[in-house]
């Protein structure tokens, strides 16, 4: 247990206060290692005895995933798994759910890329029930015709819904470039293929798959070894085990040089920015290594590429990296979500940072800081039984170490900075990389053309569209903004007078701005064609504020709006050139 220091308040001397305090000693992790078996069908069997509290976790998981739905199937296995609840042998579906939750329990199945797990909890006390009723889902499962509709109807519904956001567009053409022809490159199934799906095709996909001598038990908390070990033999023992086809996917590919894929939403704000590259798979060596690398550059709010995009340059509420390593391959992505006028700024910040990871040794406080918070969390996750249990069930499934959990820490802490240099260069790879772009082609294109010469565009349903429709967006030259605008800004029913200055260099734009209010600095400003955005830092009545322009220039006319804290709305101005 951590217990909280007790300071006195003589210790809380003005000299004291100058100094942060000592960090607090590393919680303690201290954990058995769980007792392994196997039953005669083949069913592994992982059991972790903790009495801490009064509860049991269950996880019985497949070595089966959505990679392995069959050719024109894709979500096949996600239907299986979300189905198994929905009517049983003995059980309704709301029979179901209604003896569960008299129980005060929780049975749940999904199916991920690499695996279909179904998870059980309750109170110790009821152990047996939810153990019973965790082999009636997943033995007898009906796949009743109604629910079956009501899943397709609700699937169909939930694939519009996607397709309306950014995130997911920009998540499936990753996963398109980066894998090509692996199953791990599609991430949905198409309305076609669910409202294909067929009650008898479940019933034969489940006899087929589900199988004890391709799956593993585990369980964690307050059971009796023994006890359980009998009562899983009871209903399971008689589950025959079957044939294990081995999968043969073809590997993703090779990427040589970088390119980029725009999916057009007209009039978007904002542009979702997905830098992606190939990365590694769970048990790779170089796995630990390139968390700490991975949380020195961009996973958390003081990492190198959140501290530029978001507190130096202002572009963005947040900038991350992230490194998705799965049982066959993995990704490494640099993402962030931007105003639609600083995406091309934003990329070069994002190609300077994956460069200078990979060229320059990171300081010994950086990396004494991402030591500290990957050791410091990682006993945090394990206090409660779910989070012990998902460690324990993701250790077991991507086949690491038994002392992988005991070790953790003292892996973390033996990476040095050469060897986060080293799987950089390895692995980082910013002249391969995949820029994936959801937002306004139109006013993006010519901001982005020059990381790339292989372009795409596709819209929003993922059909690739003709490059001759934007390719005035790339030609199209900038507007010339320098001189004084005199503007007009409509303020609680009022016309009130603004004063711009404005000094352009290139798509730079600097200057000044002038109300009766304050006067303020603007820097970083830029424009896009005949499109302006900039930011101006104002002192009004002693208070520092932040205006974002939002520009449209028509040779010596220009109107937009002006973002203020001064206002909820956006404020509307126009003006003209004076000068």
């Amino acid at each position: 247990m951590l217990h909280s220091p007790i300071v006195s308040k003589t210790n809380m001397s003005p000299e004291s206060r100058k100094s942060p305090p000592e960090p607090l000693a590393p919680i303690s992790f201290d954990i058995a290692l769980p007792f392994e078996t196997t039953l005669e069908n083949g069913l592994r069997v992982v059991i972790f005895e903790d009495a801490r509290l009064p509860l049991v976790s269950f996880r019985l998981a497949f070595y089966h995933g959505d990679a392995n739905d069959p050719a024109g199937k894709t979500g096949l296995t996600s239907a299986m798994a979300s189905m198994l609840s929905e009517g049983t042998r003995d059980y309704t579906s709301l029979q179901l759910a209604e003896k569960i939750e008299r129980l005060g329990a929780g049975v749940s199945a999904r199916a991920s890329d690499d695996f279909t797990v179904l998870a059980a909890s309750s109170l110790s006390l009821y152990a047996s029930e939810i153990l019973a009723l965790l082999a009636e889902v997943v033995l007898r499962p009906t796949f009743p015709e109604t629910e079956l509709d009501l899943y397709r109807r609700n699937t169909v519904e939930h694939l519009k819904f996607q397709r309306s956001q950014p995130p997911f567009l920009a998540g499936e053409q990753a996963a398109r470039l980066i894998y090509g022809e692996h199953p791990y490159a599609t991430v949905t199934p198409s309305a076609a293929e669910v409202e294909s799906l067929k009650r008898d095709e479940l019933l034969r996909f489940h006899t087929d798959t589900l199988l004890p001598n391709n799956a593993i038990f585990i369980a964690v908390g307050a059971v009796d070894r023994e006890e359980l070990l009998t009562e899983l033999d009871a209903a399971f023992g008689g589950w025959e085990k079957g044939t294990v086809p081995t999968p043969d996917f073809p590997d993703a590919p090779t990427r040589d040089a970088r390119s980029i894929t725009i999916v057009d939403r007209a009039g978007s704000a904002q542009s979702n920015i997905v830098i992606a590259g190939s990365g590694v798979k769970r048990n790779d060596p170089d796995y630990f290594p390139l968390l700490v690398m991975n949380q020195v550059l961009g996973a958390g709010a003081s990492s190198r590429v959140f501290m530029n995009l978001r507190e130096e340059k202002g572009y963005t509420y947040g900038a991350y990296t992230r490194l998705e390593a799965k049982m066959l391959a993995g990704t490494f992505e640099a993402t962030a979500e931007v105003r639609t006028a600083v995406t091309g700024d934003s990329l070069k910040e994002f190609f300077y940072e994956l460069e200078r990871i990979r060229t320059d040794i990171v300081n010994e406080q950086e990396m004494a800081d991402a030591k500290n918070f990957l050791t410091g969390v990682f006993p945090i996750r394990a206090e409660t039984q779910e989070g012990l249990t998902n460690l324990i069930v993701n250790q077991h499934l991507y086949g690491l170490p038994e002392n992988y959990l005991q070790t953790y820490r003292d892996k973390v802490h033996a990476v040095t900075a050469d060897e986060v240099l080293r799987v950089a260069q390895k692995h980082v790879r910013p002249d391969e990389a995949a820029i994936i772009i959801v937002g306004d082609a139109e006013e993006i294109l010519s901001q982005v053309s020059a990381y790339a010469d292989d372009i795409e565009i596709f819209d929003t349903e993922g059909n690739r569209q003709a490059m001759d429709k934007y390719s005035k967006s790339i030609v199209e030259s900038n507007a010339e903004l320098s001189g004084k605008w005199e503007l007009k800004i409509n303020f609680q029913g009022q016309q009130l007078p603004v004063t711009l200055e404005l000094l352009q260099t290139g798509a730079e734009v600097t200057g000044k701005l002038n109300t009766m209010l304050g006067d303020g600095e603007i820097a970083g400003g830029r424009v896009s064609g005949n499109k302006l955005t900039a930011t101006a830092n104002a002192q009004m009545q002693g208070k520092g504020m932040e205006f974002i322009i939002d520009g449209k220039v028509d040779g010596d006319s220009i109107s937009g709006t002006i973002t203020a804290p001064i206002s909820v709305d956006a404020i509307a101005f126009s003006g003209q050139r004076n000068g």
